[in-house]
Parts: C-alpha cells; sequence; structure tokens
C-alpha cells in the first residue's frame, strides 16, 4: 500500500515539476507570449532564436534541471523508503517518463508544451550518465555537421535506445528497464518533432547560423 502511495506521489510530483513552462515564463518576462512567435514552441530552441542566447540558455538549464530534479527525488524517496531495487529502478523510470510528459504536455497550457529533448537529457543524466553522455555526444556531432537542432534532437533521440541495447548486451544482464525508457522517451521527442519533419523536407526549416 505504501509503495502504491509513493508511486502515485512521485509520478504526480514529477509530472507537476516537468510541467513548469520556463519558455513560456521567460517570454513572459520579455514582454512577449513565445507561442506566437518563432516556430510557436516553448523550448529552448525557440526561445533562442527569438529572444538570443541571453533568455535562450536559462531556459535549457532549467528545463534540463527538471529532469534531474525528478529522477533525484525519486530514487532519495525511494532509499528513504527501503524499497526493493527493482521497485527503486521502476519508481526513477516513473519520475522519468512523468516529468517529460509534464514539460511536453502542461496542465497550465492546454497540454501544449515543449519537445522533451532537454527534459529527456536530465533525466537520463540522472539515470543512466554514460548512455546520456554517448547521446549528447551524437547530438553535438549531427549539430555541427547539420547546423539543424532537430535533425540533432531526432537524431539523439534514435541512437539512444540503440546505445543501451548495445551496452545490455555488452554486460550480459537482462535489465532491461533502461531500454524501455529510452524508447519511450525516443517516441515523445520524435512525436514532438514532427511538425520540424515537414519543414526539413519543404526545405524551410531554419538552420543555425555559425559565428
Amino acid at each position: 500500500m505504501i509503495s502504491v502511495f509513493i508511486f502515485t506521489a512521485i509520478a504526480a510530483a514529477s509530472y507537476l515539476l516537468g510541467s513548469i513552462p520556463a519558455g513560456y515564463l521567460v517570454g513572459r518576462i520579455a514582454g512577449m507570449d513565445i507561442r506566437s512567435v518563432g516556430s510557436g514552441n516553448i523550448g529552448a530552441t525557440n526561445v533562442t532564436r527569438v529572444l538570443g542566447k541571453r533568455y535562450g540558455y536559462p531556459v535549457f538549464v532549467v528545463d534540463f534541471l527538471k529532469g534531474v530534479l525528478a529522477v533525484v527525488i525519486s530514487i532519495f524517496l525511494a532509499k528513504h523508503a527501503q524499497l526493493r531495487s527493482t521497485s527503486r529502478e521502476l519508481l526513477g523510470v516513473v519520475a522519468a517518463v512523468s516529468c517529460v510528459m509534464g514539460h511536453t504536455f502542461p496542465i497550465w497550457l492546454g497540454f501544449k508544451g515543449g519537445k522533451g529533448v532537454a527534459t529527456s537529457a536530465g533525466v537520463l543524466f540522472g539515470l543512466m550518465p554514460l548512455a546520456a553522455l554517448l547521446g549528447a555526444v551524437v547530438w553535438i556531432f549531427t549539430f555541427e555537421t547539420t547546423r539543424y537542432v532537430s535533425v540533432a534532437s531526432i537524431t539523439a533521440a534514435i541512437a539512444l535506445p540503440l546505445a543501451v541495447l548495445v551496452m545490455t548486451y555488452a554486460r550480459q544482464t537482462n535489465e532491461w528497464v533502461p531500454f524501455y525508457l529510452c524508447l519511450c522517451l525516443a517516441t515523445v521527442v520524435i512525436f514532438r518533432h514532427r511538425s520540424n519533419f515537414s519543414r526539413l523536407v519543404r526545405g524551410t526549416e531554419p538552420r543555425c547560423k555559425r559565428k
């Protein structure tokens, strides 16, 4: 009964933490509704394009930290409640998915939020730092090659579950929870980038210029 309560509470708290719309709030501070300019997204990429790095980078940091905090808090509570290792891992996954869903579908903005890249990176760094680091390397390499944030994000999202799958086989373990988590997060990120696919096909997707 206690475990059910803890899982439910963590899921709800992680969703609410993830649903804090940093990009929207920063836009309001700057005197605009970020949803009405640029791509209309509240994520760090659109904020950076519209308002510059001064506003965009803090949004990325906040969105990233939301993911890290959700996982760290869940792990702390799991240890405090003396849950079994399997339950702790599952609780971390519940917190991770709930946080990303909160960011992507925030209740405060009519369930229309960001694309989940920064928050997904945060939960992954909290749960599996090595896999997250590999994903970051893929993102940076792809971005530097194409100058498309969307292409880099989609490529990293696809690479992560593949990397975790290879690591699982290499270690000869049956711990499939991290793989399924990455697969779930990749699905969310790719789904949220469906408009970018259309712009890429039409050739209207904006590139980031080198400075």
